[in-house]
């Protein structure tokens, strides 16, 4: 889909968490036509956000300072912020939201939550009508923020989107550094099953939300390709020409793997995109790794085996 097809293409628009997918967003706009405007936490953030001709807010979820500042009136808004990084709950969600004037409202939001709000599916196909389940306080947090904005516009004229994505990856979003390191992953026979979305689609599928999600839906956002942990860590590591991972068991890995990684291991799900590609009216440019991968090619400099 193409941003001069969008929409708000003539609307404000306004990004709240510009780092990577904000900025691809961001350009998907044309500044002849929309006004696109950002949250901006630091004067590093501001300042990108200024050389990418995006009007910048400068404020702070987590001590309120310069929230009640923003521009949201009829706006269209991407909420892209995470979390922090500890508890069970948002609560940068929670300041933002306490902190809108019924005044300044925007009238849709897109919200980037996360796959793992299904928790582990024992390698089982996830529907947008899976229950949820987190098995982690990362993907808690992401529920409580759907829970929280779910109940907000309910009393608001304000329409919703819920993107619950995959693992994202693209350039600068490699784990080159890792394979490089030869940080060992399970054997592939008992890696679990994972699902993975090429940041520049990611940034068009949110435009599509915009477009053309509906009111209180959720969509799964996967390229449809499953596969598993090891498998990707491979197919990076040979499209960077490096030596593969060493591979360990169940026991070795809980001695030699960080408990964060560990907790990813633990789940395993295979998420059905159909509901995305139908009614986004999506259609991927990266529909597998591999594709992905090529596209990549001159961005990386990958030495001779």
């Amino acid at each position: 889909m193409a941003a001069n097809n969008s929409k708000y293409m003539t609307q404000q628009v306004f990004i709240v968490g510009y780092g990577d997918i904000g900025r691809r967003v961001a350009k998907l706009f044309d500044s002849k036509t929309t006004t696109v405007s950002g949250l901006a936490r630091s004067l590093a953030s501001a300042a990108q956000m200024k050389l990418d001709g995006v009007i910048a807010f400068q404020a702070d979820l987590d001590d309120l300072h310069g929230l009640s500042n923003l521009k949201l009136t009829n706006s269209l808004l991407f909420y892209f912020a995470p979390p922090p990084a500890t508890g069970t709950n948002d609560t940068r969600m929670s300041n933002f939201l306490t902190h809108l004037d019924d005044s300044n409202l925007p009238a849709k939001i897109i919200y980037i939550s996360t796959s793992g709000v299904y928790g582990d599916q024992a390698g089982q196909r996830v529907t947008e009508d899976t229950p949820t389940n987190p098995g982690a306080d990362r993907s808690r947090r992401r529920l409580d923020a759907e829970q929280q904005l779910t109940q907000y516009v309910e009393k608001r004229a304000i329409d919703l989107v819920i993107l619950r994505v995959s693992g994202i990856y693209g350039p600068g979003r490699l784990p080159e550094k890792r394979i490089r390191d030869g940080v060992p992953v399970l054997h592939e026979e008992l890696a679990p099953k994972t699902n993975r979305i090429h940041a520049d689609d990611l940034a068009r599928i949110c435009i599509a939300a915009a477009d053309y999600g509906l009111n209180g839906e959720i969509y799964n956002v996967s390229d449809g390709c499953h596969s598993n942990m090891t498998r990707y860590f491979f197919q990076v590591a040979d499209f960077l020409n490096l030596p593969r991972p060493p591979t360990l068991d169940w026991k070795e890995a809980e001695c030699a793997i960080s408990k964060g990684m560990l907790s990813y291991l633990r789940e395993s799900r295979r998420m059905d995109n159909r509901k995305m590609l139908s009614e986004l009216r999506i259609k991927l440019k990266y529909p597998d790794l591999s594709t992905g991968l090529a596209q990549m090619v001159s961005l990386y400099h990958r030495p001779n085996s």
